[in-house]
């Protein structure tokens, strides 16, 4: 027995555990915040990143700036002309770029945490293109200015939204559904685009198009101020339904339980995920990938349960900043969209997802 006992208790015959996640619980008289140090240590790297590229957004152009000197501009001084290129024209463009990335991640969060699957992206299932519709209708028939283009293209995602929920939502959602209905709607949406683009003026047309690919070319203040109001508004809400979202990856009934109404959540989550998505369209088109990729990579990143709202955020900010800064870097003599980096990157992630061992479960 002797014998038997300590052949059992070799380290061979363990079962091995996985290492829990660490977690801390700040205290205060009135309330207490668990938090995970690796959260916050990714999160501050993710900021610290971001603001280099940022940084080196700025310094990019045709007219060659040093850093010290966008330094001096974005702290409120410099020359003049290096003052004026980079308040003008560089600086909305690095802008833009973290807010659309900012929007596209907390967004692809959201609606992969409602879905429970990795490609319940809403540019996937059709909300993006939805949007996309609403912002061409109003350019290219209302000719409408920036704040128009905007609200058209939230409306166009909400309808695009409503026509896919009322034909999947019977007895719940479901993921598999949801998404080849999705697939399908943003195929008629692309359809109506084309429709579109083929009953307008030529210079009208050409402008529509290359919108259509996704770019922060051209990017200004007109741009840039209607996004910065509307994640002002609708980030911290997106953050404060994390833990919603996340009592309902446990189960409808256990999250129930635990006082989240899972049909109220989801339809928040969803009203949430369509005003970003249909804001970051309007304002630099439909950039595609983005918010299929960012939550993914946070999640791998963090390696915490969850949504993750704030660092998918952040990670689609880095990302869709770091694609306009290495195209201009890449390929210095010629425009090349943004939204055409993050979809040969986002569609060799999405092949690898379809073809990994297993396929994406629902």
């Amino acid at each position: 027995m002797t014998a038997t006992a300590s052949r059992t208790r070799t380290p061979h015959a363990r079962t091995p555990k996985q290492r829990p996640l660490r977690t801390r619980t700040l205290r205060t008289r009135r309330f207490s915040v668990r938090v995970r140090p690796r959260v916050l240590v990714v999160g501050a790297a993710l900021l610290v990143v971001t603001a280099v590229v940022f940084v080196l957004a700025c310094v990019t152009g045709d007219f060659g700036l040093p850093v010290p000197e966008v330094l001096r501009v974005l702290a409120g001084g410099g020359e003049p002309g290096a003052r004026f290129i980079v308040v003008e024209f560089r600086l909305p463009r690095a802008v833009a770029g973290i807010l659309v990335g900012t929007a596209l991640g907390a967004s692809g969060a959201l609606f992969q945490s409602v879905t429970r699957n990795p490609l319940g992206s809403p540019d996937v299932i059709g909300f993006g293109s939805g949007a996309a519709t609403g912002a061409l209708i109003a350019i290219l028939m209302w000719h409408t200015s920036a704040l128009g283009t905007s609200v058209a293209a939230v409306a166009g995602g909400a309808v695009t939204a409503a026509v896919v929920l009322l034909i999947t939502w019977r007895d719940g959602l479901h993921s598999q559904r949801l998404i080849i209905v999705g697939i399908g709607i943003a195929a008629m949406a692309t359809a109506v685009n084309a429709w579109l683009l083929s009953r307008s003026r030529v210079q009208e047309a050409e402008v529509a198009q290359l919108w259509l690919t996704g770019t922060l070319n051209g990017r200004t203040w007109d741009q840039v101020v209607p996004l910065a109001v509307v994640l002002a508004v609708l980030l911290p809400l997106a953050v404060a339904q994390s833990r919603g979202l996340g009592l309902l990856s446990l189960g409808d009934d256990t999250a129930e339980a635990l006082g989240t109404p899972p049909r109220p959540t989801r339809v928040t989550a969803i009203v949430t995920g369509v005003a970003l998505i249909g804001a970051s369209t309007a304002a630099a088109g439909p950039i595609t990938f983005v918010a299929l990729v960012a939550p993914q990579i946070a999640r791998r990143l963090t390696r915490a349960p969850g949504p993750g709202i704030a660092t998918s955020a952040l990670t689609g900010a880095l990302l869709l900043t770091g694609a306009d800064v290495a195209t201009q870097w890449a390929l210095p003599s010629v425009e090349v969209p943004a939204g055409i980096a993050t979809g040969l990157f986002g569609g060799a992630y999405l092949a690898w997802l379809l073809t990994r061992r297993g396929g994406p479960r629902d």
